[in-house]
């Protein structure tokens, strides 16, 4: 299984993960064109994608869905809240290539398996991902306000993260945003902090060679040095040592993650 992290970001969002039988994004938050841009860029393209997997409607991560459904004939895969919400806003979609995937379900494609897992964000039915191939696990989770026990459990030992890490308290509470913006953010639909980022992930690291992708950082209430260090010195401070086992990068909206194996 191999995967990159295509976009992260309030500008937009997608992952590429592949198999040998199978290619899929999850989020489609460019438009078109950018979304073919950064698939050039890993050496893919949409010729290779078997379906979209949907985690909610904000415009951050379905912006060029309707226009790669129609251009490419290619499946999109929601839940029934997230379909409905998206009505309007992704344009016409043919009935054959709606597909629905249900709130804490399994789908299997050849080898691969992936699992739906709700997480709390202000969106309709909001929902991400674990892809399992083999004895190889990759978990996908942004866009929550908090990370609960049972989110844990579902991504609990993976061997690939790509976990949110969207701002530095003290930055939004100083920052220029509008208290009702900085209280969106803050709250439990909102979006995880580096502090607690870096909390959840000690508690769902395993012991093992673990890739953790730092993603949807805020341009204006985060820094990559910051959210690395934050991460990092909690990792530590529980005993797992990064750098050791544990490798952490560095995700934004303007240019795709090396494609990897997991």
């Amino acid at each position: 299984m191999r995967f990159s992290v295509l976009a992260s970001g309030s500008t937009g969002n997608s992952i590429y993960i592949e198999t040998e039988e199978h290619a899929f994004l999850v989020d489609a938050g460019l438009s078109a064109k950018r979304m073919e841009q950064q698939l050039e860029n890993i050496g893919r393209s949409m010729n290779n994608v078997d379906g979209i997997l949907v985690t909610h409607e904000h415009s951050d991560h379905i912006k060029g869905i309707g226009v790669l459904a129609r251009r490419y004939k290619v499946p999109i895969y929601a839940n029934e809240k997230t379909w409905l919400a998206m009505n309007g806003l992704v344009g016409e979609i043919p009935m054959e290539q709606r597909f629905h995937f249900n709130m804490e379900t399994n789908m299997s494609f050849g080898s691969l398996d992936i699992q739906s897992f709700a997480v709390s964000h202000d969106a309709a039915d909001p929902m991400f991902y674990v892809f399992h191939e083999k004895d190889r696990k990759l978990a996908l989770i942004t866009d929550t306000g908090y990370v609960s026990d049972r989110m844990k459990g579902h991504i609990q030992g993976s061997d690939a993260f790509v976990f949110e890490s969207n701002h530095d308290v003290g930055m939004l509470q100083m920052g220029r945003y509008p208290w009702s913006v900085k209280r969106r953010i803050l709250s439990d639909v909102g979006h995880v902090s580096n502090e607690d980022a870096a909390v959840a992930m000690s508690e769902v690291v395993a012991q093992k060679e673990t890739r953790i992708y730092l993603s949807h950082l805020s341009k204006d209430n985060n820094m990559k040095d910051l959210a690395r260090m934050s991460v990092s010195q909690t990792l530590e401070a529980c005993g797992i040592r990064s750098g050791e086992f544990v490798h952490l990068y560095d995700t934004d909206a303007d240019k795709p993650t090396e494609l990897v194996t997991v």
